[in-house]
């Protein structure tokens, strides 16, 4: 008997039992659903954290001060402070594959224009920041080097703070807001960034020359960071082991001591959330994968009803010239369609419930091909696996016996 005959009688036996079919295809739906869904969150998650790190700058390089080891006791990061204008321009004078470099110190305030006010953070950096963060601007000039050798008092906006402290209507280039009690000419408008990775509102935020956050605002030599982008993304590394190179020189550090500064680069971030992302992906991918496995019990528990049911027409077709192998492949069939047909049934669901994820709750995701042809593979798999016992009994019954069975 071909395979074509066995699969016409195959799909005849559950039409005869389209209700109990489907029940016995709901758990493999179900598992199949459920599987498309969590991965669907999962990458989803997983790109919108890449494209949102990307967003900072792809070349972008992060240098902040370390805890180093001091009379046996470790320091705490944040009591540290190991980076000065010296470093920079170490780094500027001796780094081959740095691109742009800009020193980095932020101070929260309120900011104040005329009646309203707004609490913010200024960001004192250089001009070549908005480079290595990919930022532009909407409207008017960036300041110079020449506005941080004079500490000028100038400032870029960003558009949360532009809604609250100005009225839709006016024009805040050239105007003079106040911050912290010191007033800033508004130069230029920052183009809209939105929520980083961590949620944090970009776009909350004025941009100053460091010198003059430095000497009006925050008194200190000292800088919170250092963020440099390199030539390009393939020479991230070696511009990483230079920085290293440079600021262990610069810190006068011997070849036994540890660092005092850490560098990161924004694929190591990319690479500890996208790892973190994926763990909880396939946590919740083995959850929903126990309905896939109740589903293949149902498949098996429904087989052998379906095998003792048709005891007489299998003993029928063997005294008629079908073999062994003929009903077992029959039966295996039933099994296997069974778990491919719920399976169709379980990506539809699965794709309808990532998009309804996506529009009710705003979470990101993203179906993959491969998912899809793996579910298909496990639904394949599910059926042989739980399919082939009962469909192996049914291949032994003996002829006799099956013809007189009650």
């Amino acid at each position: 008997m071909n395979v074509l005959n066995l699969i016409r009688i195959a799909l005849r036996a559950l039409q005869r039992n389209k209700l109990r079919a489907f029940l016995t295809m709901l758990g493999i739906i179900i598992g199949v659903g459920s599987v498309i869904t969590m991965v669907a969150i999962g990458q989803g998650s997983k790109k919108s954290i890449q494209d949102a790190l990307s967003s900072m700058g792809s070349n972008m390089i992060t240098i902040r001060p370390n805890s180093n080891v001091t009379g046996g006791a470790r320091l705490d990061a944040s009591s540290v402070q190991t980076l000065t204008i010296a470093d920079v321009l170490a780094l500027q004078k001796q780094a081959q594959h740095i691109r742009a470099i800009s020193p980095a110190l932020s101070v929260k305030g309120q900011v104040i224009n005329g009646a309203l006010n707004w609490s913010t953070s200024m960001q004192g950096v250089s001009p070549d920041f908005l480079e290595i963060r990919g930022w532009t601007l909407k409207d008017g000039v960036a300041f110079t080097q020449s506005d941080v050798k004079a500490a000028a008092k100038v400032c870029l906006l960003g558009q949360t703070v532009i809604a609250n402290v100005f009225s839709p209507q006016d024009n805040p280039l050239g105007k003079v807001v106040r911050f912290n009690k010191i007033p800033f000419t508004v130069i230029g408008i920052l183009a809209q960034k939105g929520e980083n990775a961590f949620g944090q509102d970009q776009d909350d935020i004025i941009i100053a020359p460091y010198s003059t956050v430095q000497e009006r605002i925050l008194p200190t030599i000292y800088f919170q960071n250092i963020y440099a982008s390199s030539n390009d993304e393939s020479s991230t590394d070696a511009a990483t082991r230079e920085i290293s190179q440079i600021l262990r020189a610069s810190h006068r550090l011997k070849p036994g001591d540890l660092d005092d500064f850490a560098v990161r680069t924004q694929e190591e971030l990319i690479s500890t959330f996208s790892s973190t992302s994926q763990l909880l992906t396939v946590l919740l991918t083995a959850i929903a994968s126990i309905s896939l496995v109740i589903g293949g019990i149902g498949i098996m528990n429904i087989m052998y009803v379906s095998v003792t049911e048709r005891t007489k027409e299998i003993g029928l077709r063997m005294s008629i010239g079908a073999r062994g192998t003929d009903i077992l492949l029959q039966f295996l069939l039933e099994a296997v369609l069974i778990s491919i047909t719920g399976g169709i049934i379980g990506v539809a669901l699965g794709i309808a419930a990532s998009k309804l994820v996506t529009l009710f709750l705003s979470w990101p995701t993203l179906v993959s091909n491969s998912s899809i042809v793996l579910s298909f593979f496990v639904c394949a798999i599910t059926g042989i696996f739980f399919g082939y016992y009962p469909a192996q009994k049914a291949s032994r019954l003996d002829p006799i016996e099956a013809l007189h069975y009650e």
